[in-house]
């Protein structure tokens, strides 16, 4: 039986509807299914986290593909059915948590000493919840030491901010993190076909694979940099620092920092790339 006949098959029995308070979409495409297990790199050495693994489709496969599998799922009626799903299977452990509020690096631990076992490697893969994409991508490049690879299904206008180009309208905050914490590509488009209910927009699957690639003094004055000087961007980036008080510097201070990173006080925000971002942090 395919993903599709399996999924109308559990949707029935459980009488199961999506739920749009958790964004609910179900992917039903084998071939995508496929083309991201592959993305991943996912191997019998790692430990994959799913998040959201709703129905269990793409559950199935990472846990024919990796040696353990964390699932982090927030509705617990798709608890129910991934409890049913995969009852023959001893290779996972499932969380009835919302993925923002679990500290991973602990639950990672916990399971390494309660089955006795090492990863070669922690990988993140997942059809994320497309109301809640930019706090979850946050989350996990930020606080999570123990991942090194992620592999995300998002709307494909995320996607295309996560790989944007200054001076481009899609590059922005998200750009800088990504591009801070990781190396990314877009590696699947995604239609709408490939789910039900059929979300209205088109997806894609992108990686990011972790690499501290930039030195900065102080990470907090540089995030606060990153989300400040976009926070007007329509402004000049001395005036949107200036209106959001950004490190209480006034406006001849921040000239003065300008002059010091030889960076143009008309210039704009999404003119300067990651490069010029850690020289004024750093430059503080």
């Amino acid at each position: 039986m395919n993903t599709l006949n399996k999924t109308k098959s559990i949707m029935n029995r459980f009488d199961i509807r999506a739920n749009k308070r958790y964004g609910q979409n179900f992917l039903v495409d084998d071939n995508i299914l496929e083309q991201i297990v592959r993305a991943s790199g996912v191997t019998k050495e790692d430990l994959v986290i799913e998040i959201g693994p709703g129905l269990g489709n793409l559950t199935e496969y990472l846990l024919d593909n990796a040696k353990y599998a964390l699932l982090v799922e927030i509705d617990p009626k798709m608890i129910e059915v991934i409890q049913d799903r995969f009852k023959d299977r001893t290779n996972y452990t499932l969380l009835n948590e919302d993925i923002l509020k679990v500290n991973i690096d602990s639950v990672v631990k916990e399971i390494q000493q309660e089955n006795n076992i090492e990863f070669s490697s922690v990988k993140v893969v997942a059809n994320l919840p497309y109301y809640i994409t930019t706090p979850i991508i946050f989350k996990l490049l930020e606080d999570e030491n123990t991942i090194s690879d992620i592999t995300v299904m998002v709307q494909k206008e995320v996607a295309s901010r996560m790989v944007a180009e200054p001076k481009s309208k899609e590059f922005g905050i998200l750009t800088l993190m990504v591009r801070y914490f990781s190396n990314a590509s877009i590696e699947i488009e995604v239609p709408n076909s490939s789910f039900i209910p059929s979300p209205d927009v088109t997806s894609a699957v992108i990686t990011l694979k972790k690499e501290r690639k930039y030195s900065v003094k102080n990470e907090k004055i540089f995030f606060e940099l990153i989300h400040k000087a976009f926070a007007q961007r329509r402004k000049k980036m001395i005036n949107s620092l200036e209106a959001s008080k950004f490190n209480q510097m006034s406006k001849s201070d921040i000239e003065e920092l300008f002059n010091r990173c030889n960076i143009d006080f008309n210039t704009r925000a999404e003119q300067l790339d990651i490069d010029d971002f850690v020289n004024i942090a750093n430059s503080i």
